[in-house]
């Protein structure tokens, strides 16, 4: 699995390297700039150009440093696409008007609170925030109502989290949107002091999976990913979501765009618009990603509970905004 980090004000210096080129000779290529997993992109690559002839050329970083990398490269950007996992980086480039808006044919598959306001993306996939925790550890009265109650002196010690992976913003921008800057900053000051660090949310399921901390702050998909690695009799943990509508479980989108500076833009919506089409969307369904199609009645993985049984909490991409504030809250509390 690629590693997921954080990355703040201008980290996308040298992404290129590496990263795969465009096609050669005369075939018009589109570049999708990916900050989704890159088996879930591979695969609906692979069924688009099979369906429409129209080739891809994928380059795959972190959704946050590919969007930095874009705001670098303004209208200069090679890239014609971008998908990535967490609305606030679409966000980020819509406010800087860096997106070219989609037609209504495109977004209106999609549920309005799944796609930007502005019609400038259209969601793609969702994904919960839950707390994974080892059973033999913490029983069920145990579990905090809040993921706010993570900062009580009991959870010293018992407590992971991934800072720096591009899924922990989103739940700080969460915090902000529903109590505040100040409830926000106060709370990553009390995970910096009862929390054990981790690289990224791999690392924080795989270390409550074989006991080395009670419980920790993952999206869900990567509780199912380790379990379909590994084989369920080997899995000792669980999945807690927050209740009521906590923040501690809050429903983000991964979503599409088309650059405003696209040279190839009617070839870039076809992408988008295959994104959200059934037939994409059943490809996500069944993938080893474990996401939830953002296409209403396709069903999602069997595995996953129905996402309308989880509580998540209520706030549009547009109220969790565009990660900065949480970013250098984030950084202000030590924790990157």
């Amino acid at each position: 699995m690629r590693p997921r980090r954080l990355a703040i004000a201008a980290s996308a210096v040298g992404l290129a390297a590496g990263l795969a080129g465009c096609g050669s000779g005369s075939r018009t290529t589109i570049v999708v700039y990916n900050g989704q997993h890159p088996q879930l992109t591979s695969a609906l690559v692979s069924a688009f150009t099979h369906q429409t002839g129209i080739h891809v050329s994928v380059r795959t970083g972190d959704g946050i440093v590919l969007a930095d990398q874009i705001l670098q490269e303004g209208s200069d950007s090679p890239a014609d696409v971008y998908l990535t996992e967490n609305s606030p980086e679409l966000t980020n480039l819509e406010s800087h008007r860096l997106l070219a808006k989609l037609p209504n044919s495109i977004v209106h598959q999609i549920p309005a609170r799944d796609d930007s306001p502005a019609a400038d993306w259209a969601g793609i996939a969702l994904r919960v925030s839950t707390l994974v925790y080892d059973p033999a550890r913490l029983s069920s009265s145990d579990l905090p109502r809040s993921a706010l109650q993570l900062t009580d002196p009991q959870w010293q010690g018992k407590i992971a989290v991934a800072p720096t992976d591009s899924d922990f913003p989103p739940v700080v921008g969460a915090i902000i949107a529903a109590d505040g800057r100040s409830v926000a900053l106060r709370w990553l000051d009390g995970l910096k002091r009862n929390a054990q660090l981790f690289q990224d949310d791999e690392a924080v399921v795989a270390a409550v999976n074989r006991g080395a901390v009670d419980a920790g702050l993952i999206n869900h998909y990567y509780w199912y990913r380790l379990r379909q690695e590994v084989g369920r009799s080997a899995i000792r943990s669980r999945l807690y979501y927050f209740p009521n509508h906590d923040v501690g479980s809050v429903q983000n989108i991964s979503g599409a765009a088309v650059l405003a500076s696209s040279q190839h833009k009617h070839m870039a919506e076809r992408f988008v618009r295959f994104l959200v089409s059934p037939a994409a969307q059943r490809i996500l369904a069944h993938s080893y990603d474990f996401e939830y199609p953002a296409r209403p009645g396709i069903a999602p993985n069997p595995q996953l509970p129905p996402l309308s049984s989880i509580a998540t909490a209520s706030l549009s991409a547009a109220a969790l905004g565009t990660d900065q504030e949480a970013a250098q809250l984030i950084q202000q509390a030590g924790l990157a």
